[in-house]
């Protein structure tokens, strides 16, 4: 089943404009979702806004942005001033900056979508900024309205395509020197060394979709399934003693851990 696209607008590079669709590239529309329920009625339960002093239900069209500046003291916007902010970006992506790809740290990467061409007649000049990116191994930089927030882009091209990814902003990406300042300067084990790369190399494999599998949907997805399965017949399961097998020690001697784990994998690979 094809994806609607996201967003429909333009490309542009100085005088090469070409019309673009953009979809999102992750989804989570297959994960497990909720929803709140009446215990007494098993009817959805239905969230309205109330207002925080007369305690009534406050209507659609009272509903309205504020921003705060004190104590019980807002400045209040309306939609369409929100829209307005920000109308030059909505409808094209006009490439401003080039930079190299390899300046950008992953910390600035937010959300990816894909950018391809939507229209046959647009094919060519996207391919031309395309590969005119990769072949100098730049990224280009730019803005788009999404949400009714701007945000600063980057535009990797990959394969066919383009990635589009938006960026953080200075003050949402916090300092790394701030949190590491206060791991120590020792230096690793000359001796430790070797075990570790020999641990590292035995257990290398492929990147595979298969190593980030999420084990508590597929945890949920079977409790489900069990419930289904006891509406329909009643279950004369009976609960399970709760185990006293004692916990492993948190004590261990590191070179001694190193050296198990590498014969363990040593066994399991003869």
């Amino acid at each position: 089943m094809a994806v609607r696209p996201y967003w429909k607008g333009y490309l542009k590079l100085s005088l090469v404009t070409c019309p673009v669709q953009m979809m999102p590239a992750t989804s989570e529309s297959e994960k497990v979702r909720f929803h709140t329920l009446n215990r007494q009625t098993q009817n959805r339960v239905v969230s309205h806004y109330v207002d925080s002093v007369t305690g009534k239900e406050v209507k659609e069209d009272d509903e309205v942005k504020g921003y705060q500046r004190g104590e019980d003291d807002y400045i209040m916007l309306e939609d369409d001033e929100l829209e307005n902010v920000a109308l030059d970006s909505t409808k094209t992506i006009d490439i401003s900056t080039f930079t190299p790809r390899d300046s950008i740290e992953w910390i600035w990467l937010d959300t990816p979508y894909y950018l391809s061409p939507n229209d046959p007649v647009g094919q060519e000049a996207f391919s031309v900024i395309r590969d005119a990116m990769e072949a100098q191994k730049m990224v280009g930089i730019s803005r788009l309205v999404i949400s009714r927030r701007e945000r600063a882009i980057m535009l990797e091209p990959r394969d066919k395509g383009i990635v589009l990814w938006t960026l953080r902003y200075g003050d949402e990406v916090r300092d790394e020197n701030s949190y590491f300042e206060g791991v120590g300067d020792e230096k690793a084990d000359s001796d430790m060394m070797p075990l570790v790369q020999q641990l590292i190399k035995k257990q290398t494999k492929n990147w595979s979709p298969k190593m980030v599998v999420d084990p508590v949907h597929d945890h949920l997805l079977d409790l489900i399934e069990t419930k289904k399965k006891a509406l329909k017949k009643p279950s004369r399961s009976k609960s399970k003693e709760p185990s006293s097998k004692p916990g492993p020690s948190n004590v261990i001697n590191i070179m001694d851990a190193l050296k198990k784990s590498v014969a363990a994998e040593t066994r399991s690979s003869k």
